[in-house]
Protein backbone atom coordinates (compact mmCIF):
# COMPACT_ATOMS: atom_id res chain seq x y z
CA UNK A 1 0.00 0.00 0.00
CA UNK A 2 0.68 3.45 -0.34
CA UNK A 3 2.60 5.81 2.07
CA UNK A 4 0.05 7.70 3.82
CA UNK A 5 1.82 11.07 2.68
CA UNK A 6 1.30 10.11 -0.23
CA UNK A 7 -2.88 9.64 0.09
CA UNK A 8 -3.84 12.89 -1.39
CA UNK A 9 -5.48 15.55 1.15
CA UNK A 10 -9.42 15.19 1.74
CA UNK A 11 -11.32 17.94 -0.85
CA UNK A 12 -12.90 20.84 1.19
CA UNK A 13 -16.34 20.62 -0.03
CA UNK A 14 -17.03 23.73 -1.43
CA UNK A 15 -20.19 23.01 -3.60
CA UNK A 16 -22.58 24.92 -1.12
CA UNK A 17 -20.53 28.23 -0.65
CA UNK A 18 -20.20 28.19 -4.86
CA UNK A 19 -23.82 27.11 -4.91
CA UNK A 20 -24.64 30.45 -3.17
CA UNK A 21 -22.20 32.42 -5.18
CA UNK A 22 -23.39 31.22 -8.26
CA UNK A 23 -27.30 32.02 -7.66
CA UNK A 24 -26.40 35.50 -6.57
CA UNK A 25 -24.21 36.30 -9.72
CA UNK A 26 -27.29 34.65 -11.47
CA UNK A 27 -29.50 37.17 -9.78
CA UNK A 28 -27.55 40.38 -9.14
CA UNK A 29 -30.04 42.10 -11.75
CA UNK A 30 -32.70 40.85 -10.28
CA UNK A 31 -31.45 41.71 -6.45
CA UNK A 32 -30.59 45.28 -7.85
CA UNK A 33 -33.96 45.91 -9.54
CA UNK A 34 -35.65 44.73 -5.94
CA UNK A 35 -33.57 47.09 -3.91
CA UNK A 36 -34.79 49.76 -6.14
CA UNK A 37 -38.18 49.11 -5.72
CA UNK A 38 -37.88 48.85 -1.95
CA UNK A 39 -35.93 52.36 -1.98
CA UNK A 40 -38.81 53.92 -3.93
CA UNK A 41 -41.43 52.12 -1.64
CA UNK A 42 -39.43 53.87 1.39
CA UNK A 43 -39.54 57.24 -0.90
CA UNK A 44 -43.66 58.26 -0.47
CA UNK A 45 -43.60 59.10 3.17
CA UNK A 46 -40.57 61.72 2.64
CA UNK A 47 -42.65 62.87 -0.57
CA UNK A 48 -45.91 63.50 1.30
CA UNK A 49 -43.89 65.71 3.70
CA UNK A 50 -42.65 67.67 1.48
CA UNK A 51 -45.96 68.12 -0.53
CA UNK A 52 -47.68 69.35 2.56
CA UNK A 53 -45.57 72.42 2.38
CA UNK A 54 -44.41 73.48 -1.37
CA UNK A 55 -45.48 72.74 -5.06
CA UNK A 56 -44.53 69.14 -6.98
CA UNK A 57 -42.15 71.34 -9.84
CA UNK A 58 -40.21 72.60 -6.35
CA UNK A 59 -40.04 69.22 -4.67
CA UNK A 60 -39.00 67.81 -8.14
CA UNK A 61 -36.60 70.53 -9.21
CA UNK A 62 -34.83 70.32 -6.06
CA UNK A 63 -34.41 66.80 -6.34
CA UNK A 64 -33.09 66.67 -10.05
CA UNK A 65 -30.62 69.26 -8.86
CA UNK A 66 -29.18 67.46 -6.29
CA UNK A 67 -29.19 64.49 -8.41
CA UNK A 68 -27.30 66.23 -11.24
CA UNK A 69 -24.86 67.57 -9.16
CA UNK A 70 -24.27 64.21 -7.49
CA UNK A 71 -23.95 62.65 -10.64
CA UNK A 72 -21.94 64.90 -12.32
CA UNK A 73 -19.49 64.97 -9.76
CA UNK A 74 -19.48 60.95 -9.73
CA UNK A 75 -18.52 61.38 -13.38
CA UNK A 76 -16.11 63.47 -12.56
CA UNK A 77 -14.73 61.36 -9.71
CA UNK A 78 -14.62 58.19 -12.19
CA UNK A 79 -12.96 60.18 -14.90
CA UNK A 80 -15.85 58.60 -17.31
CA UNK A 81 -15.97 59.02 -21.33
CA UNK A 82 -17.61 61.55 -22.89
CA UNK A 83 -20.94 61.07 -24.17
CA UNK A 84 -21.15 60.72 -27.83
CA UNK A 85 -23.69 62.58 -29.65
CA UNK A 86 -26.14 59.72 -30.58
CA UNK A 87 -25.99 58.71 -26.54
CA UNK A 88 -26.82 62.51 -25.57
CA UNK A 89 -29.71 62.65 -28.11
CA UNK A 90 -31.00 59.13 -26.42
CA UNK A 91 -30.38 60.50 -22.69
CA UNK A 92 -32.34 63.56 -23.82
CA UNK A 93 -35.52 61.99 -25.14
CA UNK A 94 -35.45 59.44 -22.06
CA UNK A 95 -35.25 62.72 -19.58
CA UNK A 96 -38.07 64.21 -21.06
CA UNK A 97 -40.14 60.43 -20.74
CA UNK A 98 -39.02 60.54 -17.23
CA UNK A 99 -39.77 64.06 -16.70
CA UNK A 100 -43.34 63.33 -18.11
CA UNK A 101 -43.99 60.51 -15.71
CA UNK A 102 -43.14 62.33 -12.69
CA UNK A 103 -44.71 64.95 -13.15
CA UNK A 104 -47.72 62.69 -14.09
CA UNK A 105 -47.88 60.50 -10.94
CA UNK A 106 -46.83 63.01 -8.63
CA UNK A 107 -49.33 65.72 -9.37
CA UNK A 108 -52.15 63.18 -9.90
CA UNK A 109 -51.34 61.54 -6.57
CA UNK A 110 -52.10 65.01 -4.99
CA UNK A 111 -55.15 65.37 -6.32
CA UNK A 112 -56.41 61.52 -5.94
CA UNK A 113 -56.64 59.19 -3.09
CA UNK A 114 -53.80 56.84 -2.20
CA UNK A 115 -56.60 53.97 -3.10
CA UNK A 116 -56.55 54.87 -6.61
CA UNK A 117 -53.26 55.69 -7.09
CA UNK A 118 -51.95 52.94 -6.17
CA UNK A 119 -54.03 50.52 -7.99
CA UNK A 120 -53.82 52.97 -11.33
CA UNK A 121 -50.29 53.51 -10.94
CA UNK A 122 -49.68 49.62 -10.74
CA UNK A 123 -51.21 49.37 -14.45
CA UNK A 124 -47.69 49.71 -15.85
CA UNK A 125 -47.08 45.66 -14.92
CA UNK A 126 -49.79 45.15 -17.57
CA UNK A 127 -48.81 47.85 -19.87
CA UNK A 128 -45.07 47.33 -20.14
CA UNK A 129 -45.35 43.70 -21.69
CA UNK A 130 -48.50 44.92 -23.84
CA UNK A 131 -45.22 48.69 -25.09
CA UNK A 132 -42.44 46.03 -25.06
CA UNK A 133 -44.50 43.05 -27.82
CA UNK A 134 -45.81 46.43 -29.64
CA UNK A 135 -42.06 47.93 -30.41
CA UNK A 136 -40.43 44.76 -30.99
CA UNK A 137 -42.95 42.71 -32.50
CA UNK A 138 -42.83 40.06 -30.44
CA UNK A 139 -45.54 37.97 -29.00
CA UNK A 140 -45.09 37.28 -25.44
CA UNK A 141 -46.65 34.48 -23.83
CA UNK A 142 -50.27 34.53 -21.88
CA UNK A 143 -48.70 33.75 -18.53
CA UNK A 144 -46.83 37.33 -18.87
CA UNK A 145 -50.47 39.02 -19.34
CA UNK A 146 -52.12 36.69 -16.83
CA UNK A 147 -49.35 37.29 -13.81
CA UNK A 148 -49.68 41.35 -14.94
CA UNK A 149 -53.62 40.81 -13.96
CA UNK A 150 -52.95 38.91 -10.77
CA UNK A 151 -50.01 41.54 -9.52
CA UNK A 152 -53.27 44.39 -10.18
CA UNK A 153 -55.69 42.58 -8.45
CA UNK A 154 -53.40 42.35 -5.87
CA UNK A 155 -52.79 46.01 -5.74
CA UNK A 156 -55.98 46.38 -5.14
CA UNK A 157 -56.58 44.53 -2.37
CA UNK A 158 -53.38 45.62 -0.99
CA UNK A 159 -54.58 49.41 -1.03
CA UNK A 160 -58.46 48.83 -0.58
CA UNK A 161 -58.52 49.93 3.16
CA UNK A 162 -60.15 52.94 1.82
CA UNK A 163 -62.29 51.68 -0.63
CA UNK A 164 -62.55 52.40 -4.16
CA UNK A 165 -63.78 56.02 -4.97
CA UNK A 166 -65.10 57.64 -7.70
CA UNK A 167 -62.32 58.81 -10.77
CA UNK A 168 -60.97 62.37 -11.12
CA UNK A 169 -58.86 64.52 -12.91
CA UNK A 170 -56.11 63.32 -10.76
CA UNK A 171 -57.48 58.97 -11.36
CA UNK A 172 -56.45 60.12 -15.18
CA UNK A 173 -53.37 62.06 -14.47
CA UNK A 174 -51.91 58.71 -13.03
CA UNK A 175 -53.27 56.24 -15.51
CA UNK A 176 -51.32 58.72 -18.01
CA UNK A 177 -48.37 58.62 -16.17
CA UNK A 178 -48.36 54.43 -15.93
CA UNK A 179 -48.48 54.32 -19.49
CA UNK A 180 -46.04 57.01 -19.95
CA UNK A 181 -43.93 54.76 -17.40
CA UNK A 182 -44.42 51.53 -19.63
CA UNK A 183 -43.03 53.49 -22.98
CA UNK A 184 -39.90 55.16 -20.97
CA UNK A 185 -38.86 51.63 -19.65
CA UNK A 186 -39.78 50.22 -23.22
CA UNK A 187 -37.86 52.93 -24.78
CA UNK A 188 -34.86 52.72 -22.12
CA UNK A 189 -34.58 48.85 -23.32
CA UNK A 190 -34.87 49.88 -27.37
CA UNK A 191 -32.54 52.52 -26.90
CA UNK A 192 -30.19 51.56 -25.06
CA UNK A 193 -29.79 47.80 -25.32
CA UNK A 194 -26.75 46.08 -27.30
CA UNK A 195 -25.29 49.52 -27.90
CA UNK A 196 -23.05 49.88 -25.00
CA UNK A 197 -23.94 53.38 -23.69
CA UNK A 198 -22.58 54.39 -20.19
CA UNK A 199 -25.50 53.83 -17.52
CA UNK A 200 -24.14 56.66 -15.94
CA UNK A 201 -23.48 59.37 -18.72
CA UNK A 202 -27.66 58.34 -19.55
CA UNK A 203 -29.00 59.13 -16.03
CA UNK A 204 -26.91 62.46 -16.03
CA UNK A 205 -28.53 63.35 -19.29
CA UNK A 206 -32.10 62.27 -18.26
CA UNK A 207 -31.35 64.21 -14.65
CA UNK A 208 -30.26 67.30 -15.91
CA UNK A 209 -33.25 67.27 -18.43
CA UNK A 210 -35.45 66.91 -15.60
CA UNK A 211 -33.96 69.34 -13.40
CA UNK A 212 -34.34 71.94 -16.21
CA UNK A 213 -38.14 71.46 -17.05
CA UNK A 214 -38.68 71.46 -13.31
CA UNK A 215 -37.25 74.23 -12.22
CA UNK A 216 -37.91 76.57 -15.13
CA UNK A 217 -41.53 75.50 -14.30
CA UNK A 218 -41.43 77.57 -11.06
CA UNK A 219 -38.15 79.22 -10.51
CA UNK A 220 -39.59 81.96 -7.81
CA UNK A 221 -40.68 78.56 -5.43
CA UNK A 222 -37.35 77.05 -6.04
CA UNK A 223 -35.65 80.17 -4.81
CA UNK A 224 -38.08 80.46 -2.14
CA UNK A 225 -37.80 77.02 -0.98
CA UNK A 226 -34.14 77.30 -0.67
CA UNK A 227 -34.03 79.82 1.52
CA UNK A 228 -36.89 78.68 3.83
CA UNK A 229 -36.53 74.95 4.08
CA UNK A 230 -35.58 73.45 7.14
CA UNK A 231 -32.84 70.34 8.23
CA UNK A 232 -36.05 68.26 7.94
CA UNK A 233 -36.97 69.14 4.58
CA UNK A 234 -33.59 68.88 3.47
CA UNK A 235 -32.78 65.85 4.53
CA UNK A 236 -36.12 64.44 2.85
CA UNK A 237 -35.29 66.23 -0.25
CA UNK A 238 -31.75 64.54 -0.23
CA UNK A 239 -32.85 61.51 0.19
CA UNK A 240 -35.15 61.81 -2.74
CA UNK A 241 -32.14 63.15 -4.90
CA UNK A 242 -29.85 60.40 -4.05
CA UNK A 243 -31.26 57.12 -2.92
CA UNK A 244 -34.25 57.42 -5.35
CA UNK A 245 -32.86 58.98 -7.81
CA UNK A 246 -28.92 59.06 -8.14
CA UNK A 247 -28.44 55.12 -7.19
CA UNK A 248 -32.29 53.66 -8.32
CA UNK A 249 -32.31 55.63 -11.49
CA UNK A 250 -28.46 54.31 -12.40
CA UNK A 251 -29.29 50.99 -11.22
CA UNK A 252 -32.44 50.82 -13.54
CA UNK A 253 -30.50 52.31 -16.36
CA UNK A 254 -27.97 49.66 -15.68
CA UNK A 255 -30.67 46.53 -15.00
CA UNK A 256 -32.58 47.15 -18.04
CA UNK A 257 -30.05 47.29 -20.36
CA UNK A 258 -28.83 43.39 -19.07
CA UNK A 259 -32.62 42.19 -18.89
CA UNK A 260 -36.25 42.56 -20.62
CA UNK A 261 -38.41 45.52 -20.17
CA UNK A 262 -40.88 43.27 -18.78
CA UNK A 263 -38.65 41.51 -16.45
CA UNK A 264 -37.64 44.49 -15.05
CA UNK A 265 -41.02 46.08 -15.05
CA UNK A 266 -42.40 42.95 -13.04
CA UNK A 267 -39.65 43.04 -10.41
CA UNK A 268 -39.94 46.91 -9.64
CA UNK A 269 -43.75 46.73 -9.68
CA UNK A 270 -43.19 44.85 -6.50
CA UNK A 271 -42.60 48.16 -4.98
CA UNK A 272 -45.92 48.55 -3.26
CA UNK A 273 -45.14 45.57 -1.42
CA UNK A 274 -42.59 47.56 0.20
CA UNK A 275 -44.25 50.55 0.65
CA UNK A 276 -46.62 49.00 3.17
CA UNK A 277 -43.92 46.72 4.93
CA UNK A 278 -42.40 50.12 5.49
CA UNK A 279 -45.43 51.65 6.84
CA UNK A 280 -45.86 48.90 8.94
CA UNK A 281 -42.89 49.15 10.54
CA UNK A 282 -41.75 52.87 10.64
CA UNK A 283 -45.24 54.03 10.19
CA UNK A 284 -47.17 52.09 12.53
CA UNK A 285 -49.61 51.14 10.06
CA UNK A 286 -51.68 48.20 10.01
CA UNK A 287 -51.74 45.43 7.42
CA UNK A 288 -55.24 44.23 7.44
CA UNK A 289 -56.49 40.58 5.78
CA UNK A 290 -57.67 41.95 2.51
CA UNK A 291 -53.87 43.85 2.47
CA UNK A 292 -51.96 40.36 3.02
CA UNK A 293 -53.90 38.77 0.22
CA UNK A 294 -52.89 41.07 -1.82
CA UNK A 295 -49.31 40.97 -0.85
CA UNK A 296 -49.14 37.30 -1.88
CA UNK A 297 -50.99 38.21 -4.88
CA UNK A 298 -48.80 40.59 -6.25
CA UNK A 299 -45.54 37.88 -5.07
CA UNK A 300 -47.50 35.24 -6.83
CA UNK A 301 -48.15 37.18 -10.06
CA UNK A 302 -44.66 38.60 -9.68
CA UNK A 303 -43.09 34.96 -9.69
CA UNK A 304 -45.10 33.31 -12.43
CA UNK A 305 -44.53 36.44 -14.90
CA UNK A 306 -40.72 36.30 -14.06
CA UNK A 307 -40.76 32.77 -14.41
CA UNK A 308 -42.61 33.05 -17.49
CA UNK A 309 -40.30 35.77 -19.51
CA UNK A 310 -37.41 33.87 -18.38
CA UNK A 311 -38.60 30.65 -20.27
CA UNK A 312 -40.01 32.50 -23.07
CA UNK A 313 -36.34 34.88 -23.37
CA UNK A 314 -34.24 31.90 -23.10
CA UNK A 315 -36.15 29.72 -26.18
CA UNK A 316 -36.27 32.55 -28.31
CA UNK A 317 -32.44 33.93 -27.98
CA UNK A 318 -29.61 31.94 -29.08
CA UNK A 319 -27.03 31.47 -26.30
CA UNK A 320 -29.52 33.39 -23.34
CA UNK A 321 -28.23 33.60 -20.30
CA UNK A 322 -30.73 34.15 -17.88
CA UNK A 323 -31.04 37.55 -16.99
CA UNK A 324 -26.61 38.15 -16.68
CA UNK A 325 -24.90 40.50 -18.75
CA UNK A 326 -21.78 42.49 -18.21
CA UNK A 327 -21.81 45.72 -16.78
Amino acid sequence: MPSSSLTPAPRIRTEPRRGLSSLLAARRVDIFLLMVAVVWGSSYLAAKTLTDTVGVTVILSLRFLITTLALALIWLIGNRRRAGRRETIVGVILGFTQAAVLILETQGISGTSATNAGLIISLVIVFTPITESVAFHVPLPRMVFIAGVVAVVGVCLLVSGDGFATPTPGDLLVLAAAAVRSIHVTAVSALTRGRGYSALNLTLTQSAVCAVVYTLADYHGVLQAVHSFDAGEWLGVLYLGLACSVFAFLVQTWAIQQTSASRASLLMGTEPIWAVLIGITIGREILTLPGIVGAALIITGTYLGLRSETRHRAATTPGHRDAVGKP
